[in-house]
Order: C-alpha cells, then structure tokens, then sequence
C-alpha cells in the first residue's frame, strides 16, 4: 500500500469516527421538564398518562427522553423557584400540571423558547392561557380536564331523584373553580336544578361554609379544586354531618369510601391527550396552530361506594344495579 493510499484510509477512518461521534451526540435523550403542584392521585395519573402519550410515540424514557419532575406541595409561592430551576435544565418542553402552575411558567418562561403543554386545567381561556377554544397561544398549548357539566347534572338526578338544589363550594381565589360554577349555574335549568354556590378560599373554612348549606341544598358537587380535593376527606365528613351526600369530580374518594359516588374525567386521558400535543409540538409544530383538546363524553365514567352511600343514608337506586360502577 502507498503512503497516498494509507493517508487516504486514515482519512475514511478519522472522518467515519467523526460522523460517529455525531451520531452518538444527537442520539442524547431530550429533556422535559414536569411542573406539578403537588402530589395528588388524579394529577400523578396525568403525569403518567403524558409520559405513555411520549412512550408510544416513540420517546423511550432513558434511552430518548429523560423527564425532570417537581412540585411545590400546592404552595403557589414556591412555585416560580419551581419553574427556574426547571427551566435551568434547558427542557425542550415544559408539561405543567394545574392551573396556577401554568399561569406562572407561562409569564417566567415568556420568550424564552421552551414550549409549554399544560394539563389539568379546566377552563384555559379563562386562566388566560390561551386567547380562546380554537387555538393555542405563543408557546403553550394543552389539554383540559373540563367535565361535561351536563352529564355530571344527569348522574346527580339519577342518584339522588328527589334533589332539586345542587350545592357548588368553589374557591374564588382559583380561575378554575369559577369558570367551572359559571357552567353549572348555565346548564342547571335544563337539569331542573338551583345551584347554590358557596365560598371557600381557605381550608380550616371547610367545615363552616359546607355546614352553611344544610336546609339550602340537597345533594353537593365537588369540582377539580386545587382546594377542595386535596381537603375531600374534610369537605365529605362536613357534609355528613350536614346530611347532604357528595358527587365529586375524582373517582379515588369513591374508591376508598370517603365519598358517595363521583361522575369523573379520566385523568389517564387528560395526560394522554396532553402527551399526544406534545408529540407534535416536538416534530415541529407551533403550539398556536394547536388548540386545547378537552375530554371526550366517553372520557367520563360514574363510580359509587356501597359503604359511603350507607354512611350517609342513601340508598343506591335500582337502574345503578348493572353498572358496573359500584364498589364496596
């Protein structure tokens, strides 16, 4: 072999491990960074609904994605220290769970070039996350876990026949839980119900505002409240001893017979959704051109505790027998 010749070899070698080295590099897993507000059953269901969404879209987590997750314990104030050090990490993407949490990344990361999914948000034009239900905003775009109202107005006539005035806590300080009134206090006429709405904006009020509506409602609905559930234990002992029984937006009360019966999203769906826009936002789409995605009818599910009915007096009407939704 000639010196040209083994110069020219060389140079094959050196420029084939160069392309090599390349490779290596842009096989290096993205990372996302997870925002959550606080350890809750319905939102670590999202978190693990989303990182399916990215498994089954091809985002093998280690080997493609690496997720760094946070929360704040529901302490909004700690949340922008959430935010920073997450966006310190240089994510290709923010997933941010709950209303307050995306608010906050959504002005802290303004600018900054790292898109944003939210979910677990149940009215986004309303939180100003995005300027309406057509289409996303610059940067952010999600998925909701808005209930459908109406059929939750259905399964409360069905449960609890005789009930005509519906009780509504709700926290006036959170976006969320009066965008979510608003609704119910639209499509109560039509279910033949008077809603009769109720503040609380802190929780050691629980138990007086829930005992407030005793003689003035006859069944209460619960929402996605990053209030409320978190204290559902509370709000359910209350409205025991009020003798009104509970439909909640999460079905894990339900489960463990804290609560009578719930009419719920599937948060497993939410966190599904969220992932599959955060798929096409990584592929290159803007998250403007993405509208919010909300919960599909069959995305709902009723479930009733057998033990919880009892406790609070009510007896399970006959046409639930065959559902397939009760439990002990």
């Amino acid at each position: 072999m000639t010196v040209k010749s083994r110069l020219s070899l060389r140079g094959i070698v050196a420029a084939g491990a160069i392309m090599l080295g390349l490779g290596a590099a842009g096989a290096e897993p993205i990372r996302i960074g997870i925002a959550n507000f606080g350890e809750h059953p319905q939102l670590n269901t999202a978190i693990q609904g989303f990182k399916d969404a990215l498994a089954a879209g091809g985002y093998e987590e280690g080997k493609d994605v690496v997720y760094s997750e946070s929360h704040t314990n529901f302490d909004a104030s700690l949340v922008p220290q959430m935010i920073a050090k997450l966006q310190a990490e240089g994510p290709a993407l923010m997933y941010t769970v709950t209303t307050p949490v995306s608010q906050i990344a959504k002005k802290a990361l303004a600018g900054s070039g790292i898109p944003i999914v939210f979910s677990a948000v149940t009215d986004p034009v309303a939180a100003k996350l995005v300027p309406s239900w057509e289409a996303g905003d610059e940067g952010m775009t999600g998925a909701t876990d808005l209930q459908d109202v109406a059929a939750v107005m259905e399964f409360a006539k069905k449960l609890v026949p005789d009930a005509k005035r519906i009780g509504q806590p709700y926290n006036p300080g959170e976006a969320n839980d009066v965008a979510l009134l608003e609704k119910v206090q639209a499509a109560a006429p039509d279910a033949g119900f008077e809603v009769v709405p109720v503040g609380v904006d802190n929780v050691n009020d629980i138990q007086q505002r829930i005992a407030s509506l005793a003689g003035k409602a006859d069944v209460i609905y619960t929402p996605a409240s990053n209030l409320l559930q978190p204290a559902i234990a509370a709000v359910s002992a209350a409205a025991r001893q009020a003798g009104i029984p509970i439909i909640n937006s999460d079905d894990g009360a339900v489960s463990d017979g804290v609560v009578p019966a719930s009419f719920a999203v599937n948060y497993q769906q939410v966190g599904l959704n969220a992932g599959k826009i955060a798929l096409q936002i990584l592929d290159g789409a803007d998250p403007k051109t993405i509208p919010p995605m909300n919960p599909a009818y069959e995305d709902h599910a009723p479930r009733i505790s057998k033990k919880a009915m009892a406790a609070f007096g009510i007896e399970i009407p006959e046409e639930f027998a065959d559902c397939d939704c009760i439990v002990e």
